[in-house]
């Protein structure tokens, strides 16, 4: 009997790549889909450690992750070990941790976030009298703590792709347009000087429906400040619209996740016929640590319907 593969596609692949997709999301559809997914195989077309939780989420599907390289500035700039001597220096914190995070560091959190239900959990944590640590993007932390007031004690990692994302470049690319009427979007993992200057901040999905309910007949510019391959889906959206990715200098318009990149049609095919890195190094009691933390944000986003 064949077995049954199913093929994830994050939003920041190539257009040919989501094509290939039995499912397009950003990281919070996409656990969901893969913890349901009714499958033998489940080719990853994203990063290592959204494979990861793949696994984490439906330990019996044989998860393959297209090419090796695919990896992230936020875990690649994180010691697990360090990592681990900060939680234990903030004992009486609760750790919440960024699904952008490896399997080592999901096992040291509490709670497991998306950029889609961040706030809420932090401040659902908040009002029950909790103190949080946050982890590990150092962007996203900041701009929680200046949006809501918090104090939180920040890990600093950082989206090598978000990061490049400047006030400077953003006044250029604002200037440029004149007097057209410009607007702002931005993913959380930008620096606190862009998404204070947004008009909405939110994950990918949000930011994607913010685009599809723009008013069809207002007239302007719209800078999106995250990776590039998300404009694809807006453009096809809503065709009608002037939408561009938001300047990081000089006026390029061309900031892309490397590691995403090398999701290409020849490794996704590769890794359909069962090749490709092989997500099976995760203990048992590893995968039962990491998994606690993200069935916490599961269940609440499953209560709250985010």
């Amino acid at each position: 009997m064949a077995k049954k593969v199913v093929t994830l596609a994050h939003y920041y692949t190539t257009p040919e790549i989501q094509q290939m997709a039995d499912k397009v999301g950003d990281s919070l559809e996409l656990s969901l889909f893969a913890r349901d997914a009714q499958a033998d195989i489940i080719v990853f077309a994203g990063v290592r450690f959204m494979a990861e939780t793949a696994k984490i989420l439906n330990p019996n599907a044989e998860v393959i992750l297209p090419d090796r390289g695919s990896t992230c500035s936020l875990v690649e700039q994180t010691d697990v070990a360090e990592l681990r001597k900060w939680r234990e220096a903030h004992p009486d914190y609760v750790h919440v941790s960024y699904i952008n995070s490896s399997a080592e560091h999901k096992a040291l959190s509490d709670w497991i976030v998306t950029s889609r239900n961040v706030d809420d959990i932090i401040k659902h944590l908040y009002d029950q009298g909790q103190k949080v640590i946050f982890s590990p993007d150092r962007n996203m932390g900041a701009y929680l703590n200046w949006e809501y007031g918090y104090n939180m004690p920040l890990w600093s990692a950082v989206c090598e792709v978000h990061d490049k994302f400047n006030e400077d470049a953003l006044n250029a690319g604002f200037a440029a347009v004149g007097d057209t009427p410009h607007y702002l979007i931005a993913h959380p993992e930008s620096p606190l000087p862009v998404l204070q200057r947004a008009d909405y901040v939110g994950s990918t999905s949000g930011m994607l429906n913010w685009v599809k309910s723009y008013a069809k007949e207002a007239n302007g510019v719209i800078f999106v400040a995250t990776e590039d391959g998300i404009l694809y889906n807006m453009k096809l959206a809503r065709p009608d619209l002037d939408i561009r990715q938001a300047p990081i200098y000089a006026g390029c318009q061309c900031n892309q996740c490397p590691y995403m990149k090398l999701n290409t049609i020849e490794a996704v095919k590769r890794a359909q016929a069962g090749e490709g890195v092989k997500i099976d190094y995760l203990t048992p009691e590893m995968m039962d640590a990491a998994r606690l933390p993200i069935e916490r944000m599961l269940e609440f986003s499953k209560r709250y319907s985010l």
